[in-house]
């Protein structure tokens, strides 16, 4: 039996796809972009987080916990206990029938909103066993279904899923290498390449670009990605996705230091969707 380690459900999305939407994010990824929003995502495995801004330091937590907070097995009694949810474990695992019941909850707004299950992550792709089951599962339920990857796995992980996925949802980063691997921790050799290859097969793919300021936001960067893609075969839609800094506060929670960028502006994002 299938099994993977989900971080999160997010219902009623309007942004990873057509209508109305349930994001299942999938917990593991092999880049490590500076900017990522999600660095819950990153690790494969299940973590606490602690929001230290909510606690009011009433120590229900501790007076719960087997251990009084010295240690921690994961048990989750301090986050049943918190008034303030300043805690929480991040990561469970799923099997792909008690998925499948999560998102058939929702499929009454897919059917009248153009809508479907989105699978993302961190990158879901890492756990292609479970995602084939339970992308195939989905597509019998007569459910739309979007992937959404950086694209960072062999190519023979997209032709398992060929058959039951309706979009791609694909992330690029920089078209420059050593950027690339300066600010995702891996080049960007075999992404292209897969995204080549993929358009090829007449599949539906939206390429999304995050916009980043020193890193990607330059007339020449974009103008790059373009031509790149005019190259390879013309996506169904291009996305340019300002940089955000709602993340922030989950790095303080999982114990690490966030890489700061500014918040690209209107005029930049105007000029840079003018080249597309």
């Amino acid at each position: 039996m299938f099994t993977a380690a989900i971080f999160d459900i997010q219902r009623n999305s309007y942004a990873d796809g057509p209508g109305i939407r349930t994001t299942v994010f999938f917990k593991g990824c092999n880049l490590r972009c500076a900017w990522c929003h999600n660095p819950e995502s990153q690790s494969p495995e299940p973590q606490l987080m602690f929001y230290k801004n909510k606690c009011t330091g009433c120590g229900k937590c501790k007076e719960k916990c087997p251990y009084a907070l010295e240690s921690c097995t994961l048990c989750g009694k301090c986050t049943l206990y918190c008034p303030h949810d300043a805690r929480e474990i991040c990561g469970k695992e799923y099997t792909v029938d008690q998925l499948l019941r999560e998102v058939l909850k929702d499929k009454t707004f897919y059917e009248t909103s153009g809508g479907g299950v989105t699978f993302s992550g961190g990158e879901c792709m890492l756990q292609i066993d479970f995602l084939e089951e339970i992308l195939k599962v989905c597509k019998e339920n007569g459910i739309h279904t979007a992937v959404d990857t950086a694209g960072h796995v062999p190519y023979e992980y997209f032709e398992r899923i060929l058959p039951y996925t309706d979009l791609f949802l694909y992330d690029v980063k920089c078209y420059d290498r050593d950027k690339h691997r300066q600010y995702t921790g891996v080049g960007n050799q075999l992404i292209f390449e897969n995204l080549k290859r993929l358009l090829a097969a007449g599949k539906s793919v939206w390429v999304r670009i995050p916009i980043i300021p020193t890193v990607n936001d330059t007339a020449e960067e974009i103008q790059k990605i373009k031509e790149l893609l005019d190259l390879y075969g013309t996506p169904e839609k291009i996305e340019l996705l300002p940089y955000h800094a709602m993340g922030e506060d989950k790095y303080m929670a999982i114990n690490r230091e966030a890489c700061i960028f500014s918040v690209p502006s209107a005029q930049t994002m105007e000029n840079l969707n003018q080249i597309l």
